[in-house]
């Protein structure tokens, strides 16, 4: 049996008397597109938040292709292959968006050097592939500020690409996009993907999007994982339709 891209074991996490994480226990195999679902409050944002090492767990072990990235900044998890994008797109809104990209793929390349251009030939290049990816090659020469949401959410994403992930997060990859704008972004998304080897999990409220674009789904409540299977077997849990869906089909 192949060993797992990312493991998850044992993660517990409280703040004060809220339990945001109890007992999570995960495989993610290379690959997969999965989501995770769940009420606010329910901890999917803390999962996501510590396997990406912007929160440290109170108790268990992350293991990325066996080795333990537990403790690791999120800087250092981000080098050895796990990236996200963010609910509320993390872009500099002054730049453009091809400049946003160059920034994106200057700090995939590790330099040691701020001297050093992020504007090169091979940048540029790279910049360039990410924005026709994403059929973004329109917004190239425009300032982020001037872009719609549902363009900086592809933006971000495209950025977060950029590093070449091993595995890509990405939270709440529709929130903000109008909602006949939800299933064309999720498109361009994995159409993006298709020729990268990289496994996607994200992170969805709307469950037609997670229905059609993931092929299993972990559900989460009060911090625990209270389902974890296909799309249809999920949405059929009763837990799952008490404490997520709210009984919707």
């Amino acid at each position: 049996m192949n060993k797992p891209l990312l493991s998850a074991r044992g993660l517990r996490k409280r703040f004060g008397a809220v339990v945001a994480a109890d007992d999570i226990c995960i495989d993610i195999p290379a690959g997969q597109r999965l989501s995770v679902i769940g009420s606010n409050g329910a901890g999917k944002t803390t999962f996501v938040n510590m396997v990406t090492g912007y929160l440290k767990p109170d108790a268990g072990q992350i293991l990325l292709n066996e080795h333990d990235i537990t403790h690791l900044s999120h800087q250092s998890i981000a080098g050895m292959g796990i990236c996200r994008s963010f609910q509320i797109p993390m872009l500099c809104l002054e730049l453009t968006a091809l400049e946003n990209l160059l920034v994106a793929v200057a700090a995939s390349e590790n330099r040691q050097s701020l001297w050093q251009p992020a504007d090169s030939p091979a940048a540029r290049e790279r910049a360039q592939a990410l924005l026709e990816k994403f059929q973004l090659q329109a917004y190239a020469s425009r300032p982020v500020m001037q872009l719609a949401g549902g363009v900086r959410k592809l933006l971000d994403i495209a950025m977060a690409l950029a590093r070449r992930p091993k595995l890509l997060l990405l939270d709440e990859p529709t929130s903000g996009v109008s909602a006949d704008e939800k299933f064309p972004t999720m498109e361009r998304v994995m159409g993006a993907m298709q020729d990268e080897a990289v496994t996607i999990l994200f992170v969805e409220h709307d469950m037609e999007i997670v229905a059609n674009f993931s092929e299993r789904v972990i559900a989460f409540y009060s911090g625990r994982v209270i389902a974890d299977s296909s799309p249809a077997e999920v949405m059929a849990n009763q837990d799952v339709r008490n404490y997520v869906t709210g009984g919707a089909q």
